[in-house]
């Protein structure tokens, strides 16, 4: 047995510095503040005297101008392929718009107006007929259009207003910067290009139809550097990707040429199975103006959107490490160097219900990032569905309305355009720390992919798409028409560009990529050895623990604490602690959390209501049952190197939850990230979250996590739902072999721990080991509880771990004439059935680790009975339910006995709904081993 013993040290802590802005005041456990939170200081807004004496004076032409800003965009023209006529709007009363029209405010078009306080316009009009058209050309036009009239903040109105009017004045690009932006064009254009010439069967998912995003994210560099973000997180689809990565994030061209090969992006010594060429990333400290920035785009599947709370999560973990915002020293409550921006694609945005939840999430206490930068490339159409019939609303941006999320509509044909309006969006989202969003309207050349035929159900679109010039080539003949670049000069670009691109290609046969792992952050880890499975020392001095057991149930003097938590909570505990014994599952936690935070880790627990647990039993969080304030007794212990506890309460969702915490987990790998499903089945509406990057994240893309998902299980007459968190489905994700030895590399680790000492074990063994595994604890819902189900102080003493199976102490090795095997809170059952029957032939192995399969320990086990008669497999699921499909094959082709089974037949779902067909299995299935 191989025994390690690894501590360990406290992160070093930033301090940050930042004026605090506004969100809407809400209700939450503390107006102090808590560590991850802080209260967010009203703002003072009030418009200015002679501003309101202005509109109160010219009353109609204000309500003019308010009309323009509310609903102009409808008469905007920004879709460059629209096969629509534009609204109209006239003075018969009968048009789509009659509020547009002067006559409805009971204006003559020769009316004299002055604009003064009621447009921010630095043009003037004299009269109603030129602020008519003054109106028109600044919401109507054919570049972009605002939408911010649901924006309740009079303050954010008044910004954006005024900045809106102004755009064009306040955000003119010198010559040099027009010719940057056009050469950005220029190199997607000619990548796609080049990969259509070189890999002309391949799917590509290139940019071509929405180059001008190249715009965005060069004015979206400038403006971060200038603002002295220090880190910019991005999530985005495939569309458009590689382009952005070659010619703007440092992406060697090799490397992917190489991939298209059939050679691995990794080096050869890594076994990973790798991914698509529209799934690459960068981690880059780029150069912009002269000052580094670093750029990390997250992993992306090919669930559209999924990526978004992982790079939300990612975000806010990088403002912890930061010492940011609400991490910090001071009171400032929004971190400043550390920007998330976010891109969706038009269909998926409108559909898929993981942006709801996003939404929902961004201005959730312990899940804020200080808002978001959303661009939306908005291609027109979603698969081959057209973008119209692929949602129910106007725009496909109105989500963002949600959380009144200001909207800008941008010609993807105009990319200065871009550029000004996300300079806008910029500095909308650094002065008010909200999302904001930019819909860029553009198309997709070549359908879905490369391959595809899109005029077989978009056929009058494509005629458009088909006949018109490029977004490159119009932006370069613009600049050649007004003598800022020469066709010979764009000619250039192109030829220099293509070049070196077919120099890379050359080089893609010997192209070696440098690691991208275990490095930064994760400096001194490794992979899991694929041989063997690895024993940690994780015992604890009791001392120790008894002082951080005392402080777990500290409150101050003045607190006034809810008299039954003081009696059967805080009291019961000191007592365990001061006996050493009888240590219950939420005590045990409480040590392994409060003794990783005293070796200086930070533990974050996300999910519903988990600070007093969803079964009432954690009590991490106490409130004052007077003033409401919350209070959190283990982020006041004294000692140590100062770790801290968050407790996220989450909304009510479980795909964008759980992609948060993977994007916290997989950014630092010193903070240990628990998930709390209320009930183990909730994590069936995460399964994408699973699937597409908790369980395959290390073999696709060599991106570890130690994320631990708590999913509380076990047929307590629940019914179908909440008595599974349906052990099957993740056994049916590892990789674990059925025919050889695990060691700990197998991709997914699920323990059934079943007594309190193990969680605690299991628990502290996630940042002991000198790798990462993600965790799944199939949790206890009546052993939180049950007197059974305790342990004593030498349970948590140096010297102990977590134990892969647990003999059996109470039968006589030589009298064993039968082994039954189990996992989790059913082996209390059993025991108690083994009691009443004085079965002592019997013995009972509790599998506490199910993946990887301890084959070691349990021939360790077997090893001590050499008279028995034959195995069973004894567990509460139904045959076609539990872990029996796994243990069986691995039992009888690596043990060599043949395994019997005894539990529930087959089903459909996973438990009754009625009490006496329960009762009856109950009965069943306990009995069963014992008269095999």
């Amino acid at each position: 047995m191989k025994m390690l013993r690894c501590f360990s040290h406290a992160e070093t802590r930033f301090a940050a510095l930042l004026i605090a802005q506004t969100r809407p005041q809400r209700c939450y456990h503390s107006e102090k503040g808590v560590w991850g939170y802080k209260p967010i200081p009203k703002r003072d807004y009030q418009v200015a005297e002679e501003v309101r004496a202005a509109r109160n004076a010219q009353a109609n032409v204000y309500r003019l101008v308010e009309a323009f800003r509310q609903h102009g965009h409808k008469l905007a023209t920004v879709n460059p392929i629209s096969i629509k006529a534009p609204v109209a709007t006239g003075q018969s009363g009968t048009e789509e718009l009659q509020e547009l029209s002067p006559a409805f405010y009971g204006l003559q078009t020769q009316e004299t107006v002055r604009t003064a306080g009621l447009l921010s316009s630095p043009q003037m009009a004299q009269d109603v007929a030129q602020l008519e058209q003054l109106l028109k050309d600044i919401y109507c036009g054919s570049a972009v259009s605002a939408e911010f009239s649901y924006v309740e903040n009079l303050e954010e109105r008044e910004w954006l207003a005024r900045n809106f009017e102004s755009l064009e004045q306040q955000h003119q690009l010198p010559d040099t910067e027009r010719r940057e932006i056009a050469e950005l064009l220029i190199k997607s254009q000619a990548w796609d290009n080049f990969m259509a010439l070189k890999f002309p069967t391949v799917k590509r998912y290139g940019g071509e139809g929405a180059e001008s995003m190249l715009a965005f994210f060069w004015q979206l560099l400038r403006d971060s550097v200038q603002a002295n973000i220090e880190h910019v997180v991005l999530a985005m689809p495939h569309r458009g990707r590689t382009p952005l990565q070659a010619a703007l994030l440092n992406m060697r061209p090799a490397k992917v040429f190489r991939k298209l090969s059939g050679a691995s992006e990794f080096g050869e010594d890594i076994e990973a199975m790798s991914d698509v060429i529209s799934h690459f990333h960068v981690s880059e400290q780029l150069e912009v103006l002269g000052r580094p920035l670093n750029f990390s785009m997250v992993r992306n599947p090919s669930h559209l959107e999924a990526a978004n709370p992982v790079a939300m999560g990612k975000a806010r973990s990088k403002q912890q490490t930061r010492g940011d915002g609400a991490f910090g020293p001071d009171s400032q409550p929004f971190g400043q160097h550390v920007l998330n921006v976010i891109l969706h694609g038009d269909a998926a945005f409108a559909g898929q219900g993981i942006n709801q939840e996003c939404l929902n999430m961004a201005y959730v206490p312990h899940f804020e990032v200080g808002g978001s930068l959303h661009l939306i490339v908005n291609n027109q159409v979603g698969f081959t569905t057209p973008g119209d019939r692929g949602r129910s609303t106007a725009y496909t941006s109105d989500l963002a309305k949600s959380i009144q999320a200001p909207v800008f509509h941008v010609n993807g044909d105009d990319p200065e355009a871009l550029a000004r309006i996300s300079k806008l969006a910029f500095r909308y989202q650094r002065e008010f720390r909200k999302d904001i969003f930019i819909d860029l309207n553009c198309f997709r050349r070549w359908g879905h992919n490369e391959l595809d035929d899109p005029t077989f159900t978009n056929p009058l679109v494509y005629q458009i798409v088909h006949q018109r010039q490029s977004v490159p080539d119009l932006y370069a003949q613009r600049l050649a028409k007004e003598e800022v670049l020469s066709e010979s000069q764009a000619k250039e670009m192109r030829d220099n560009y293509m070049k070196y691109l077919g120099d890379e290609l050359a080089l893609a046969p010997s192209y070696q990529p440098p690691p991208s792992y275990f490095e930064k952050q994760w400096a001194g880890l490794q992979l899991a050895p694929t041989k063997e499975l690895t024993y940690w020392d994780t015992g604890v001095d009791y001392g120790l623990l008894h002082f951080i057991g005392q402080q777990s149930v500290s409150y101050p003097a003045d607190f006034n604490i809810h008299p039954h938590l003081q009696k059967t909570f805080v009291n019961a505990r000191l007592k365990k602690l001061e006996a050493g014994s009888k240590i219950d599952w939420a005590t045990a936690e409480a040590l392994a959390l409060g003794s990783l935070m005293y070796q200086g880790h930070n533990i974050r627990i996300s999910g519903e209501d988990v600070g007093r647990g969803t079964f009432s039993h954690r009590h991490a969080m106490l409130v004052d049952q007077k003033t409401n304030e919350m209070f959190i007794p283990l982020n006041s212990m004294e000692g140590g190197n100062g770790g801290k506890l968050e407790l996220a309460h989450s909304i009510l969702s479980e795909e964008a939850v759980l992609g948060f915490e993977y994007g916290m987990a997989i950014d630092n790998p010193q903070n240990l990230i628990i998930w709390e499903a209320q009930f183990g089945d909730f994590a069936n509406g995460a399964q994408i979250i699973i699937d597409a990057f908790i369980v395959s994240g290390e073999t696709k893309w060599m991106e570890s996590n130690a994320l631990v998902m708590l999913l509380p299980h076990g047929y307590d007459g629940a019914a179908s739902e909440h008595s599974s968190c349906r052990i099957e489905r993740f056994l049916q994700l590892c990789d674990s072999k059925e025919t050889s030895a695990d060691g700990d590399s197998v991709n997914v680790h699920i323990v059934s721990p079943t007594t309190p000492a193990q969680y605690y074990h299991v628990l502290r063994r996630q940042l002991a080991r000198n790798f990462r595994k993600p965790l799944v604890v199939v949790g206890p819902k009546t052993l939180l509880r049950l007197p059974a189900a305790t342990s004593t102080h030498e349970d948590f003493q140096p010297g102990t771990l977590f134990h892969n199976v647990l003999g059996d102490t109470k039968v006589q090795a030589d009298q064993v004439r039968k082994v039954v095997l189990c996992s989790g809170k059913h082996y209390y059952a059993l025991a108690e059935e083994r009691e009443k029957r004085q079965a002592y032939d019997t013995a009972i192995l509790r599998l506490e680790s199910l993946c990887p399969f301890p084959l070691q320990e349990l021939q360790a086990q077997l090893a001590q009975y050499g008279h028995v008669q034959s195995f069973v497999w004894s567990q509460e699921e139904h045959r076609n339910m539990g872990a029996w499909t796994f243990v069986r094959p691995r039992f009888e082709n690596l043990i060599g006995q043949q395994l019997h089974y005894c539990g529930r037949c087959e089903a459909p779902t996973p438990a009754t709904g009625i009490g006496k067909v329960h009762k009856r299995e109950v009965d069943e299935i306990v009995a069963a081993p014992f008269e095999l």
